[in-house]
């Protein structure tokens, strides 16, 4: 098994992205809307996933509510952006009813919560996705919302650790260039982190420190990995790298898999589904191995199997802690 976590290309897998899942074997796979057309087509690719690679991978999804939610109507409810939730029971509601919609699926681990920590100026990438605009508001929401996924059998994966809400480009496309000194970045960005440190994943941003790091960005940099993430915030469970393919990173994609691998990321999470790209974060990324193997391995320990709900019933319940915002439905 290699440490790395994979896209494919639509809605079925093609000869070559079968043999590249046997032959490459990544620790698991992510989905996106260009796999999505219907709960059945979905569960096949997901079995069929699982079917190659001979064991119960992760299977990984962008649900958070709002501008990012892979899953969407007319099949699953639209759920509303991280802004949207005053209070922690809605948020932890909201997450539980989303693991339902995820479980049947297959999908066992959602990237959400978000515990960036927005400023005035920034770039909208962030925006209403983030739950306050406060380090403490932020980091309730999030840890209730971590709470309801892990209730229904869904493991949470913080992100963008350290923070990526001061960011002033959208990492997707440029590198963000952060110079706020370290003493307000531990007050404010890294201190919504640290009581959600005991989360089983968390996900790298692809943003410079440059008080701390005036050259790499977080996801490449030994400093901020070793003296930050684990250190000040204090983060134990498994890192990943958010996706390499983003425009923010230089370098080749073998470059970037070996350069967050050396700068302490676990895992490297590749999702656009490009063969060529695939096969070169294959070949640079490493046997699962040593501390990151720990990590996976207990962070997969605290999948347990969801409690019964009454969907129904919780749905008319978060609709009315939404004060009457109610999601769109959907059939599923």
């Amino acid at each position: 098994m290699r440490a790395f976590i994979t896209g494919v290309a639509g809605l079925t897998l093609t000869a070559q992205e079968r043999q590249f899942l046997k032959e490459a074997d990544p620790w698991g796979l992510i989905v996106f809307k260009r796999n999505v057309a219907d709960p059945a087509s979905l569960r096949r690719l997901i079995d069929d996933f699982r079917e190659l690679v001979g064991r119960q991978a992760p299977v990984l999804v962008d649900q958070e509510g709002g501008r990012v939610q892979r899953l969407g109507p007319p099949h699953w409810p639209s759920y509303p952006p991280g802004a949207a939730y005053a209070g922690l029971a809605a948020a932890r509601l909201g997450a539980r009813l989303i693991a339902a919609d995820l479980g049947v699926l297959g999908i066992d681990v959602d990237c959400a919560p978000i515990a960036d920590v927005p400023v005035p100026d920034a770039d909208a990438i962030i925006g209403d996705r983030a739950y306050g605009a406060t380090p403490e508001k932020v980091a309730a929401i999030a840890g209730a919302f971590a709470a309801g996924l892990m209730e229904g059998g869904v493991l949470p994966v913080l992100k963008h650790l350290p923070g990526h809400g001061r960011a002033t480009a959208d990492s997707h496309d440029r590198l963000p260039v952060v110079g706020t000194d370290r003493a307000m970045l531990e007050a404010t960005d890294f201190a919504a982190f640290r009581p959600l440190a005991a989360l089983p994943l968390g996900m790298t941003a692809h943003v410079v420190f440059s008080a701390i790091d005036p050259v790499a960005p977080a996801t490449t940099s030994v400093t901020i990995v070793r003296d930050v993430i684990r250190d000040s915030i204090g983060f134990s469970g498994l890192l990943m790298s958010d996706d390499v393919s983003m425009g923010a990173l230089s370098g080749s994609l073998a470059e970037r898999t070996r350069a967050a691998i050396a700068a302490g990321c676990d895992m490297i999470l590749h999702c656009n589904g490009n063969m060529n790209e695939m096969l070169a974060v294959a070949e640079a990324a490493p046997e699962l191995r040593g501390e990151a193997a720990r990590r996976a391995a207990a962070a997969l320990a605290m999948r347990k199997p969801p409690a019964p709900l009454e969907l129904a019933a919780r749905r008319a319940e978060f609709f009315k802690l939404m004060n009457g915002v109610e999601p769109a439905a959907g059939s599923a």
